[in-house]
C-alpha cells in the first residue's frame, strides 16, 4: 500500500514538474524578441571583448541609450493607437540646432532647458491634428513636418555647424548618482511614472480599447480621435526630453539630421514588443530593447562594421521581429 502511494506521488510530483517547465519555456519563448536578442548578446560578449562585460562600461551604455530610450518611449505611445511619429529626426535636428547657434545666449538658461520639450510638444500637437481629426496619413504627415523642421535648419544655418552646445546642460549626462548618469535616471524615472498611468489611469485602458479594435473602441463611447491627439501629443513631448538630453550629451552642435534617430527608435519599439495596436512588451520591453540595441552597435564597434553595416543590421532586426509579431498575432 505505501508503494503504490509513494508511485502514485512520484508520478504525479514528476508530472507537476513537467508542467512547470512547459509554462516557464511557454514564458520564455512569449516574451519580446528584445530579451531573447540581449541575453544572447550577454552570452557573446566575454568572447568579443572583455570591455562588453565590465560593470562600468554598462553605465556608459546606458548613459549613451538614454535619449533614444526615452524617444522609444515616444514612440511605443503612438504605437499603441495604431499609429506612428516619424518626426523625431526634425525635433531632434531643430532643438540641437536651436540650442547651438547661440541663438538663446541672451535668454535665460530656463528658455534652453525648455525649448526642446516645447518644440517636440509643439510638433505632437500638430502631428495629432492632422492624424486624429483631419486623419491624414500618419506616415506621411510626421515625416512631412520632420522634413520642414529639417528644411528651417538647414535655411537657417545656411550649411554651416552650429557652435557649441551650451556646458551648463551638459551636467544631465556628466553628473550621475552613484555611478547613474541623471540623463539615464530621467529615462527611468519617465518608464515608471507611463508604466503607473497606463496600469492604473483611464488612459491606459484608452490606448488598449484603441489597439485593440478602434470601432469597436469608438462604438463603445470610447472618444477615438482624442486618444489618437493625446497619443502623438504626449509623444511629441517625450521627444522633447529625449532631444534635451541629446543636446545635453553633445559638445558641438550639428545640422545633421540624423535619420538614424527615428530609425532605431522604430527598430527598438518594434524588438520591444510593441507594433501597430500590440502592446505585449509594456515600458519595460522597449527599455530592453534600447539597451540591446546599444550593446549590439557596442558588439559591432569592436568587429570594425561601420553605419551602412549597422544600418542593414537594423534593417534585418526590424523585418524579424515584424514577421515573429505578424504570426503570433495574425497582423503584419
Amino acid at each position: 500500500m505505501d508503494n503504490s502511494m509513494t508511485t502514485v506521488n512520484l508520478k504525479s510530483g514528476s508530472s507537476s514538474t513537467s508542467i512547470s517547465a512547459k509554462r516557464a519555456l511557454t514564458w520564455i519563448l512569449g516574451l519580446p524578441p528584445a530579451y531573447h536578442v540581449l541575453a544572447i548578446l550577454i552570452a557573446l560578449a566575454p568572447a568579443v571583448s572583455a570591455t562588453l562585460v565590465n560593470p562600468n562600461y554598462w553605465f556608459v551604455i546606458l548613459k549613451q541609450s538614454a535619449p533614444l530610450g526615452i524617444a522609444v518611449l515616444a514612440q511605443s505611445l503612438v504605437m499603441r493607437v495604431r499609429s506612428i511619429d516619424l518626426s523625431v529626426s526634425g525635433v531632434f535636428a531643430f532643438s540641437i540646432y536651436l540650442a547651438s547657434s547661440g541663438l538663446l545666449n541672451d535668454h535665460p538658461p530656463i528658455v534652453t532647458v525648455l525649448m526642446p520639450i516645447a518644440v517636440g510638444l509643439v510638433v505632437g500637437l500638430v502631428n495629432g491634428v492632422l492624424v486624429a481629426y483631419i486623419r491624414a496619413s500618419a506616415v506621411i504627415s510626421t515625416l512631412s513636418v520632420s522634413a520642414i523642421l529639417i528644411g528651417t535648419v538647414q535655411y537657417m544655418s545656411a550649411g554651416r555647424a552650429p557652435g557649441s552646445t551650451p556646458s551648463w546642460l551638459r551636467v544631465l549626462t556628466s553628473g550621475h548618482i552613484l555611478g547613474l548618469s541623471y540623463s539615464v535616471i530621467i529615462w527611468i524615472a519617465i518608464s515608471i511614472v507611463v508604466a503607473v498611468a497606463f496600469r492604473f489611469l483611464i488612459v491606459g485602458k484608452y490606448f488598449r480599447a484603441v489597439g485593440d479594435n478602434p470601432r469597436a473602441a469608438e462604438t463603445t463611447g470610447i472618444p477615438l480621435a482624442r486618444t489618437i491627439f493625446i497619443s502623438h501629443a504626449m509623444a511629441g513631448a517625450l521627444t522633447g526630453i529625449a532631444a534635451l538630453i541629446q543636446v545635453s550629451a553633445l559638445a558641438v552642435g550639428t545640422i545633421k539630421p540624423g535619420f538614424d534617430t527615428f530609425m532605431n527608435a522604430l527598430a527598438a519599439t518594434i524588438l520591444g514588443g510593441v507594433t501597430f495596436g500590440v502592446d505585449r512588451g509594456g515600458v519595460a520591453g522597449p527599455f530592453v530593447a534600447v539597451v540591446a540595441f546599444s550593446f549590439l552597435f557596442a558588439m559591432l564597434t569592436v568587429f570594425g562594421i561601420q553605419e551602412p553595416g549597422k544600418l542593414m543590421v537594423q534593417g534585418v532586426i526590424i523585418a524579424l521581429a515584424a514577421i515573429i509579431y505578424g504570426t503570433r498575432t495574425g497582423r503584419i
